[in-house]
């Protein structure tokens, strides 16, 4: 929910790409629900297995889904889509830390995509505002780096400096993606960009087999995976529908403006798993115990987690300056247990585990 009181304009049609994806889908929902037309470009609009999930969210609410044919990487693709539309929600971007080719798989959809998106809605008048999906990630790398904040914190002041091309390049595509909007929002002046900077996003999806990196994490968290214990690797949280409040917000509060971070709580590997022990402990083989620091360190690399990574971020706090969110687009958290439970009931339900 919101504190802050605001409408969704249902009067022209909305633009949301990657809405088949994790965050979108309740974007998507709650456009839906509040009556509004919701275009969406989609990579192959007749493939049910991707898209038959929207189609059940239209049937259901008030509003109304027109799916496109798009790509991310192709110009003037999301010309049609965008046509009459006067918010545009740009949340295509690939989540994944397994990669072998970075720029390919993630620096070139992220950035190039962002490029095509804002381009067309350049070329598109009836467009106002565009609320780009960024990350936390595009502000910090590690954990240590939040410390380095203002008031030992980051802020939406704050920029990624830190990751590469070669280090942690899923947090350079989301710096080099938003930093591509800015340049390219502050060349005109018919459009309003708004930010949101999510940290890592948590929850039930409205797809029941979503691909996020975030359900890879819980997937660990449930199959054994850390049976003997989860690094203390510390990050920030947020509920998946809170996120999606977010969003409709920086759409539609008149006054919304620049970056928002959006997180509920710092957190960590561990804490996820020691979360979830009363509801889900006596069936599922979750962590209990912390796996000392040396330890992640030693064999990190070969499970992709480079020692650079668990220096800087295992046992350090993650410290982020959330006000900003909460005052300026009434954000309101739900708890991490609701987030974690719901998500992780969701996941027994679909066969992600195996009971013990």
């Amino acid at each position: 929910m919101s504190t802050v009181d605001f409408s969704v304009d249902t009067s022209k049609p909305v633009l949301v790409t990657g809405a088949t994806g994790y965050v979108a889908g309740w974007v998507v929902k709650r456009l839906l629900e509040a009556g509004a037309t919701v275009h969406a470009p989609v990579r192959d609009p007749d493939n049910a297995a991707k898209v038959g999930h929207l189609i059940e969210l239209a049937n259901a609410s008030a509003g109304e889904i027109k799916l496109f044919k798009a790509d991310l990487l192709t110009d003037g693709s999301y010309d049609d889509a965008m046509r009459g539309c006067g918010v545009v929600f740009h949340t295509a971007s690939p989540f994944t830390v397994n990669v072998k080719d970075a720029q390919k798989e993630l620096i070139d959809p992220a950035k190039l995509g962002t490029r095509n998106v804002l381009e067309a809605a350049n070329r598109t008048e009836t467009v106002t505002r565009v609320v780009l999906t960024s990350s936390c990630a595009a502000i910090y790398t590690d954990a240590k780096d939040t410390h380095d904040g203002p008031n030992g914190r980051i802020d939406e002041s704050v920029w990624n400096t830190s990751a590469s091309l070669h280090y942690q390049p899923y947090s350079y595509s989301k710096t080099v993606a938003e930093q591509e909007a800015w340049t390219i929002a502050k060349a005109q002046a018919r459009w309003k960009l708004v930010v949101v900077n999510p940290s890592l996003v948590l929850g039930p999806a409205v797809n029941g087999a979503p691909t996020s990196e975030s359900f890879n994490i819980m997937r660990q968290l449930g199959d054994g995976s850390m049976k003997s214990g989860a690094p203390r690797y510390s990050f920030g949280a947020v509920d998946v529908r809170d996120l999606a409040q977010a969003h409709l917000a920086a759409a539609f509060v008149p006054d919304a403006e620049g970056r928002h971070i959006v997180s509920a709580h710092s957190t960590d590997l561990l804490e996820l798993g020691l979360t979830l022990q009363a509801k889900y402990g006596a069936d599922y083989p979750l962590p209990k115990r912390a796996l000392p620091k040396w330890l992640v360190w030693l064999v990190g690399p070969m499970v992709g987690l480079p020692r650079k990574t668990v220096s800087r971020s295992v046992g350090e706090p993650w410290r982020a300056d959330n006000s900003k969110g909460i005052k300026a687009l009434g954000l309101t958290y739900r708890p991490l247990k609701v987030s974690l439970e719901d998500m992780f009931a969701q996941m027994v339900d679909t066969g992600a585990f195996k009971r013990v």
